[in-house]
């Protein structure tokens, strides 16, 4: 049986609606799977069944289950816990409202502890009970009046079936929020989760698919996004949300450090700091008064430049290393130097660009350091000395895979269509456009990856939403200007695929 985590789950999830597939779809498949689950291990025809609810899409599968039991015969009585007006999502909402239609259904709303003990007579013959309360959501103690829920539902002697989770119980931990549903039967939806197996609460195991298409376990959409960003507290403060090192910048090039700056402080990151080298400071500093540039000795990056730069580092949550750099043998071996620092300290690092030369002559120099190589297919053959130049999808995917996997570091490797990989698990990007051939988006892909890092998002996580923010803003770009667009065209709809924009 396959397992997913509760956060793969949700991810999956909403990747499907990405692709196509309703969640108001998934919830009718859901809550009729639960329906066809009962039915085949009870005669539920004139059978009575209480269905507890909670608020979130796990108390809408609930609803759903309530409706097909009920025209299979069973006498249903549905317990909302919770005030209506609080239920979570539109997809629950529509099918507590379908619920609330049928006379056919009794429906009780308990609000609080003594409305749940004034159930306990009432409900004390049902033959089963249906538990939808909390399913996956479940996240420390369990409160008030669910706990009281849980108590009544273990009290009744019927058999007890849970939709997808046990209420009360860690689906991915098996840790318990002070209360749980023993159940006879877990219906999982989707995939068996991480905690189930072993769990005495869970009783029998059964699990339904809900028309998840494959792909949206593979493709990178808003779940892999939603896993990745971050909730901002009212008293957060200056640097919390995240503080990068770039470092980038040579004789030449100026630009592309200060792309890779400002895409990560679009993404949301508090602080950013550019380190380069003297010949090109200040030029970076002319790009925008946002920009933190600190001079490096030296008119490239020079391996007298990293003392300074270990300095930096120590205040650092993550880094961006490469962009614009020069191919220098000085250089080359300063980059390696400052990997092997990141290392050594733990900072999670992105290497782009000139960066991905260095690590061609000494692989070993990322091993192990929570790294993200971001190369295109011609900086993949240097590395690797494979050409993927017109090779199928599902080849990409095995070698980006593999390389990942000898080399010790997650490989975004960037294409018609990006593959991702931290040499376990492979995702594909399939956002972004024939216009992001532009020079510089490759530098604002490195630094919304290096704000997600910073975050302490693990590297797979940061690589793919990244991907995926950068291609969906480019996408944007384009249906406003049509292929005329510049990497700052970029940057500047980052908030909006990010969905935090207000247009």
């Amino acid at each position: 049986m396959k397992v997913m985590t509760s956060m793969e789950t949700r991810i999956a999830d909403l990747n499907a609606e990405f692709l196509g597939v309703p969640r108001l779809l998934l919830m009718e498949n859901a809550g009729r799977s639960v329906a066809d689950a009962i039915s085949k291990k009870r005669n539920i025809e004139g059978k009575r069944v209480a269905v507890f609810c909670g608020l979130g899409d796990n108390g809408g599968d609930g609803f759903v289950a309530a409706r097909h039991l009920a025209a299979l015969g069973a006498k249903v009585t549905v317990i909302l816990v919770g005030d209506e007006e609080n239920i979570r999502t539109n997809e629950a909402k529509r099918n507590w409202n379908a619920v609330k239609s049928m006379f056919t259904v009794e429906k009780r709303v308990v609000r609080d502890s003594s409305d749940i003990k004034k159930l306990e007579k009432e409900l004390g013959g049902v033959d089963i009970v249906v538990d939808a309360l909390l399913g996956t959501g479940v996240r420390g103690e369990v409160r008030e009046p669910i706990a009281s829920a849980i108590d009544l539902i273990n009290g009744i002697r019927g058999f007890k079936v849970s939709v997808d989770v046990p209420s009360g119980l860690n689906p991915d931990t098996g840790e318990v929020g002070g209360k749980v549903v023993r159940a006879d039967l877990t219906v999982c939806l989707h995939s068996l989760k991480p905690a189930l197996p072993s769990s005495p609460f869970a009783g029998e195991l059964e699990v339904y698919p809900i028309g998840i298409p494959p792909e949206a376990e593979i493709i990178v959409g808003p779940g892999d996004l939603e896993a990745a960003k971050i909730t901002r507290r009212p008293e957060a403060y200056k640097g919390e949300h995240g503080r990068v090192l770039v470092i980038g910048g040579g004789k030449n090039y100026s630009g592309a450090p200060a792309l890779t700056a400002l895409a990560a402080l679009t993404t949301g990151v508090d602080i950013v700091i550019v380190a380069t080298p003297s010949s090109v400071a200040d030029a970076i500093r002319s790009y925008s008064p946002n920009l933190i540039v600190n001079s490096l000795p030296g008119e490239v990056y020079n391996p007298e430049a990293v003392e300074k730069v270990e300095l930096i580092m120590k205040r650092m949550t993550a880094l961006a290393i490469g962009p614009g750099l020069g191919l220098e043998d000085e250089t080359l071996n300063a980059i390696i130097e400052t990997l092997e620092l990141a290392k050594e300290k733990r900072i999670p690092t992105v290497v782009d660009a000139d960066a991905l030369k260095a690590v061609a002559r000494k692989p070993d120099s990322v091993a192990g350091g929570n790294m993200v190589l971001t190369p295109h297919q011609g900086e993949f053959l240097i590395i690797t000395g494979e050409n993927l130049l017109g090779k199928p999808l599902k080849e990409k995917m095995e070698s980006v895979k593999e390389w990942s996997r000898r080399l010790g570091a997650t490989i975004l490797l960037k294409a018609h269509w990006d593959v991702i990989s931290n040499g376990e698990k492979v995702k594909v990007n399939i956002t972004g456009n024939p216009g992001m051939t532009v020079g510089g988006t490759g530098d604002v892909l490195t630094g919304c990856c290096a704000a997600i890092l910073s975050w302490g998002r693990d590297v797979l996580t940061a690589a793919a939403a990244a991907a995926f923010i950068n291609g969906r803003a480019g996408d944007l770009a384009v249906q406003q200007r049509g292929y005329h667009i510049t990497a700052t065209d970029v940057i500047n709809y980052i908030p909006q695929a990010m969905g935090d924009a207000k247009d």
